[in-house]
């Protein structure tokens, strides 16, 4: 398969950015992946031999911080510099530090919205630069149901993706006329490394309050994604899709 286009997922070593990765490599897309160190690149390379391997795509791998203005520039510009271009931008870097408001401290608040704000600002700014010049692109935001919704201790988390809403449909309106689109995705409890840490009774418990009775999979996350990347979706934008299993009904 020779891939004409080229994409990049922020946080793709594992989880769900992972998975958004495979889809796209299976959907015949370069990919440019993404971890936040330079110690996680042993891991990351992993990855990306293994989608070339199974897919017969191109797989680059670039450690940058996106909260940084100048290294969330870098990673776009490694993209266009290995594969010719930035096709596709998933925003799915992301970190979490909960805790109850009126405990929570500032350099916790500060964090969370550094990394899942701005670096998902700092992304879409430096993508939008090369988008608008070929007149082509695909953004799509990793918000979360939490950002719809809120959920006690964790104000910092529920406020970030709740800007990524706001940077989502503004830059929609923005990109609209040169044919790119901007859509947020709003994962609610996955299966995840992250949600492997909570106890057989917090898992039962949170299921209850999903219709689906059920965590989601991190595929079917992806298969969301892939599909607001491909052409199908090109009258698609400014949207915000919960894939909560029903949980913010």
């Amino acid at each position: 398969m020779t891939a004409t286009k080229n994409a990049i997922v922020t946080g793709s070593s594992r989880g769900i950015g992972a998975a958004i990765a495979q889809k796209l490599a299976e959907q015949g897309y370069n990919v440019c992946l993404n971890c936040s160190r330079e110690s996680g690149l042993d891991h990351l390379r992993q990855v990306a031999a293994d989608l070339e391997e199974r897919f017969g795509v191109r797989a680059v791998c670039c450690a940058a911080n996106v909260a940084v203005p100048e290294e969330a520039q870098r990673l776009i510009d490694t993209c266009v510099e290995e594969l010719g271009s930035v096709d596709v931008l998933v925003n799915n870097a992301g970190i979490t530090k909960d805790g109850l408001a009126v405990r929570m401290k500032d350099e916790d608040f500060d964090a969370v919205i550094s990394v899942n704000l701005k670096g998902t600002f700092n992304c879409c700014k430096a993508a939008a630069a090369k988008m608008m010049k070929q007149r082509f692109g695909r953004i799509v935001n990793m918000s979360s149901v939490v950002g719809v919704a809120g959920n006690a201790g964790q104000v910092n988390y529920a406020a970030s993706k709740a800007g990524v809403i706001g940077i989502t449909k503004s830059l929609a309106k923005e990109l609209a006329a040169r044919n790119i689109t901007v859509n947020a995705v709003a994962p609610g409890f996955i299966a995840t490394d992250m949600t492997d840490a909570l106890s057989d009774a917090q898992k039962g418990a949170i299921s209850e309050r999903i219709a689906a009775k059920r965590f989601g999979e991190a595929e079917e996350v992806a298969a969301l994604v892939g599909f607001l990347a491909s052409e199908q979706a090109a009258y698609i934008t400014g949207q915000v899709i919960c894939i909560d299993g029903g949980m913010a009904l």
